[in-house]
């Protein structure tokens, strides 16, 4: 009796793709968004109610403005001062939310005496901190940097908890059994298998803090991507509305980029096991 081969079947990754182009197709929804974006704009829109392409550019028009902003510097400028703020945010929140989280998720006393009040501050949304933060510390970056850090602050804070908690015992009693102290036990163990919840909380807090950021920006800075869009508004400056929003997508997206490069690059064994 001949047993034939069974066929192989493709296995999927596990875990989500890094973003990437693969292939020439992998633009072909992006590139129809963008001709019925052009089609809309520049032969529809004119023909129906002409006074509606103001408020709709075409992409060639939004392309152009772009290219207008960046030889000026203009666009540099603005997305410099809106990074410079998230950057700060970002890292005055990871220093304290996984220190934090760490002694949330190990230490049963520290984690009851806290949970009531971050659980309580956890639901209020960061842009109901915009008048207390205009009020203490006036309309600049320290307003705009601590309406960003609590937006950053909570995703980072409970991934964190999340991953020394889901911390496999048995690696504990292994460590322990081998003469390792507590200091021991959290630096090498604990914090290296709670690394990817971790950066999961990184990724997740910095996309939700650069949301916080344009709005802040809106409603109290005088620079920054956000400001320019709110300032546009005013004089019915759809173009640059529509540039600075795709400037804060690409810039969004590569540094989530960067993020999970680093991931990578910290946790080599997870490369390799995909």
């Amino acid at each position: 009796m001949v047993i034939e081969d069974a066929p192989a079947v493709a296995v999927p990754a596990r875990g989500p793709a890094p973003f990437g182009l693969h292939r020439a197709g992998d633009l072909a929804l992006l590139a129809v968004i963008i001709l019925l974006w052009q089609l809309t704009s520049a032969v529809i829109l004119p023909r129906t109610n002409p006074t509606a392409v103001i408020l709709m550019p075409a992409p060639t028009t939004v392309l152009a403005t772009a290219a207008q902003l960046v030889v000026s510097g203009q666009l540099e400028l603005q997305a410099m001062a809106s990074l410079k703020r998230e950057v700060l945010a970002f890292a005055l929140a990871a220093a304290i939310a996984i220190p934090l989280g760490i002694a949330m998720g190990w230490w049963r006393g520290v984690s009851h005496q806290l949970v009531p009040v971050t659980e309580l501050l956890r639901p209020i949304p960061p842009l109901a901190w915009i008048p207390l933060g205009i009020l203490w510390f006036g309309i600049g970056d320290l307003e705009n940097v601590f309406i960003i850090f609590i937006a950053i602050f909570f995703p980072v804070l409970l991934n964190t908890i999340a991953g020394v908690k889901a911390v496999d015992v048995h690696l504990i009693r292994a460590a322990q059994a081998l003469g390792a102290n507590e200091a021991a036990i959290l630096r090498r163990v604990v914090l290296n298998a709670a690394l990817p919840q971790i950066f999961t909380g990184l990724r997740v807090g910095f996309g939700v803090g650069w949301m916080a950021l344009v709005a802040a920006e809106i409603t109290g800075a005088q620079s920054g991507l956000g400001f320019l869009m709110w300032d546009s508004r005013s004089f019915l400056r759809t173009d640059v509305i529509i540039t600075c929003m795709l400037t804060i997508g690409i810039l969004g997206l590569l540094i989530d980029q960067f993020l999970q490069a680093l991931m990578r690059w910290a946790l080599p064994w997870r490369r390799e096991a995909r």
